[in-house]
C-alpha cells in the first residue's frame, strides 16, 4: 500500500513538474529578454512551481485521509450475549451446531459485520436484520477456514422486491428478491428484507434468499457466475457436476423433481436454487439427491445432514 502511494504522489509531481516546464518553455520572448527581466521571469516561475507542488501535495493527502478514514469507518457490530440471542432466537443452522462450532460461527458473524456495511434503503434496520444478512453470508464459507469475501463491501436493504432498476415502490414489475453487482454496482448486493426474514422463518421451506445470493458470490470468487465453482470444486469434479446440473434440469422441466423450477434458468442459478435446498433442509435433500447432496458436501466442506 505504501509503495502505492508512493507511486502515486510522485506521479502527480511528475505530471505537475512537466507541465510548468512546458509553460515556461513557452513563455512569449523568453529567450531575448533582458538578463534581469529574464532572472524575474525564472524566479516567478520557480515561484509558482513550488506553489503548485505543495498543492498537489496537499490534494492528494486529503485524498488519501478520505479513503483511509472511508475503509476504516468502523460499522456495527453486535454485543456478544444479543448475537447469542438472536442466532438462538432466528438461525436455525446455528442451534445444530455443538458448542465450539457455535462459538466460531459467532465469531465469524462478527468478522463480517466488521468487514461488510448494511444498509437499509427506505427502512430502518436493526441487529435482527444485520444478523440474519451475515448469516447467510457465513453458512456457506463455514467449511473454509479463515476465508472471507472480497468481492462485496456493501449490503443493501429494500424493504420488499424490486425491480431491474432498484425500484421498490410503484412499480407492476417488481419481483426481484435479491442481487449481486456488476459493473458500476460491482461489490454490492441487494436483499428484500421481507425475503432475507422469510428465508429465516419456520415456514420457509427449502428456500432462503439471503444464502441464495451469497452462494452467488461463491460462484463468482473464480472470475464467473456459470454455477461451477472452480475455487471450492477439485477439477476432477467439474464435468460430473456439469452432468449432473443438466441431468436434474431435464427432471426439472419434465416434471420429476421437487427442485425449485427456478433452477432451469441457468446454471448459475441452478447452484444457488439447490444450496439453499441443501442448507435449509438437509436431511430431506440427502433423501431425495444423495449424488447432488454428496456434490454440494464437496463443494461446501459440510455435511449439515450429519
Amino acid at each position: 500500500m505504501s509503495l502505492l502511494i508512493a507511486f502515486f504522489v510522485s506521479s502527480m509531481v511528475d505530471k505537475v513538474s512537466l507541465s510548468l516546464s512546458k509553460t515556461c518553455a513557452q513563455w512569449p520572448g523568453s529567450l531575448m529578454v533582458r538578463h534581469a527581466h529574464h532572472t524575474h521571469y525564472l524566479l516567478t516561475c520557480t515561484s509558482n512551481r513550488t506553489t503548485m507542488l505543495i498543492l498537489a501535495l496537499a490534494i492528494v493527502i486529503i485524498v488519501l485521509i478520505y479513503f483511509f478514514n472511508r475503509k476504516k469507518k468502523p460499522v456495527a457490530q453486535c454485543d456478544a450475549p444479543l448475537l447469542k440471542q438472536l442466532l438462538t432466537q432466528h438461525i436455525g443452522f446455528y442451534n445444530n451446531l455443538n458448542d465450539e462450532d457455535k462459538s466460531i460461527f459467532e465469531q465469524r458473524i462478527q468478522t463480517f459485520l466488521n468487514d461488510v456495511r448494511i444498509e437499509g434503503v427506505g427502512l430502518e434496520i436493526g441487529d435482527t436484520d444485520r444478523i440474519m444478512v451475515a448469516s447467510s453470508a457465513v453458512i456457506p464459507i463455514f467449511g473454509f477456514k479463515d476465508w472471507t469475501y472480497r468481492n462485496v463491501t456493501n449490503v443493501l436493504l429494500y424493504p420488499d422486491t424490486f425491480n431491474d432498476e432498484f425500484q421498490f415502490e410503484g412499480s407492476e414489475s417488481r419481483n426481484i428478491m435479491g442481487m449481486i453487482g456488476s459493473g458500476y454496482m460491482n461489490g454490492q448486493m441487494i436483499l428484500s428484507r421481507n425475503a432475507l426474514v422469510k428465508g429465516f422463518s419456520k415456514n420457509s421451506g427449502e428456500e432462503n434468499t439471503g444464502i441464495h445470493e451469497f452462494v452467488h458470490l461463491l460462484d463468482k470468487a473464480d472470475g464467473a457466475t456459470d454455477g461451477i465453482p472452480e475455487s471450492f470444486l477439485a477439477h476432477e469434479y467439474t464435468e460430473p457436476w456439469v452432468r449432473m446440473m443438466h441431468q436434474e434440469i431435464h427432471k426439472i422441466e419434465t416434471g420429476h423433481s421437487d427442485i425449485n423450477p427456478y433452477a432451469i434458468t441457468n446454471e448459475a442459478e441452478f447452484f444457488a436454487v439447490v444450496s439453499e435446498y441443501f442448507f435449509e433442509k438437509p436431511d430431506q435433500f440427502q433423501n431425495k439427491h444423495p449424488e447432488l447432496y454428496a456434490m454440494l458436501s464437496k463443494i461446501f466442506g459440510q455435511d449439515p445432514a450429519e
